[in-house]
């Protein structure tokens, strides 16, 4: 019995090792020890491992599933510029980059705005449009212009239209303008330069862009050959200033100065004598002997006139001759008069 008892004790010495030999890893056949179980009672594997992207929780899973989503919303974006004409360059307000705006576009709200706007030739990149809206004259209109200009034409639902418009009243209509391509002050005077003789037009404090978009379309009407406006605390071409200049502002050059004083400084320097008008000057504009030779022509703001610096820069200050009470005009207007002198001079 006790050799009996030491046998089966050697056996079971022998079946622990077995065990422990298939935990790790034996090349026998059939199941070893821990893995379940024989036969009904053994586990069930899980099978093999399946993609990343289709783990789920995983983030190459979530990628693919945004993507899916992404290209689900293309589709209905041109099944919808089918209907309205645009093409593949319109997609719905759900799909691809291109129905996205840049942060630093300007948008013009309202359907008598965007129309008008498209009618000037405003250059832009989307035209939004709130789905679910009545048939109006102006949104065909908007439609059709704006397919006519190679325009995008995006439908979007009304709830993102108000998030991208705020609280301007946008009727359904809204068209984002990209920032307008500015010229180097550098560049403006070589242009001038090479000009026989060069006119200039500088604004100082000019804050409106209706005025500014004025200036503009008198500089072209006679023959400046560019404007300078300054960085800060001044217009820009906006919409409105594009608008206002019946497509002149895609004719003539803009440029923008860090430091409006010392650029005319510079151009003065480089030959063109620098002219302000001023309210208070003793010379009239059809009285300067300089409007033949290269001038650059500076025009303050209608209440504040030309700042100190600005005007200390300058080579001569003139004024525009008027009767009545009337103390100063607007920058739009005193443009237009001291170009169209100048302009005179010149052809005589």
């Amino acid at each position: 019995m006790a050799g009996a008892a030491r046998r089966g004790g050697g056996g079971i010495a022998r079946g622990g090792q077995g065990g422990r030999a298939g935990k790790a890893g034996s090349h026998r056949k059939g199941a070893g020890a821990g893995s379940g179980g024989q036969g009904r009672k053994a586990l069930e594997g899980r099978g093999a491992t399946p993609p990343a992207h289709l783990r789920p929780g995983h983030p190459a899973q979530r990628r693919a599933a945004a993507a899916a989503r992404t290209a689900q919303g293309g589709e209905r974006g041109r099944a919808t510029a089918g209907r309205s004409g645009a093409d593949d360059a319109t997609q719905s307000g759900q799909g691809g980059p291109r129905t996205r705006r840049s942060e630093a576009d300007e948008l013009v709200v309202g359907r008598n705005a965007v129309v008008e706007a498209l009618r000037a030739g405003v250059p832009a990149s989307n035209l939004y449009v709130a789905g679910g809206l009545d048939f109006d004259e102006r949104l065909a209109d908007a439609r059709r212009l704006a397919a006519r200009a190679g325009i995008a034409v995006v439908d979007v639902a009304r709830p993102d239209l108000d998030r991208m418009c705020g609280t301007a009243p946008h009727q359904g209509l809204a068209l984002a303008v990209p920032p307008f391509r500015y010229t180097h002050p550098d560049d403006l005077l070589a242009r001038a330069r090479a000009a026989a003789p060069g006119l200039v037009v500088a604004l100082d404090g000019v804050t409106d862009p209706r005025n500014l978009g004025a200036v503009v379309r008198s500089a072209a009407a006679f023959g400046a050959h560019g404007v300078l406006v300054p960085e800060r605390r001044a217009a820009g071409i906006t919409a409105a200033a594009w608008k206002t200049s019946a497509g002149a502002a895609a004719r003539l050059p803009v440029a923008r100065a860090t430091n409006l004083a010392r650029t005319l400084v510079s151009y003065a320097e480089a030959g063109l004598f620098v002219v302000g008008l001023a309210a208070d000057a003793d010379t009239t504009i059809d009285e300067l002997e300089m409007a033949t030779d290269p001038v650059v022509l500076v025009i303050g703001s209608e209440g504040r006139g030309l700042s100190r610096l600005v005007e200390q820069r300058c080579d001569v200050t003139v004024r525009i001759p008027m009767a009545g009470a009337v103390e100063s005009l607007n920058a739009g207007v005193a443009a237009g008069i001291a170009l169209a002198e100048i302009a005179r001079r010149r052809r005589t």
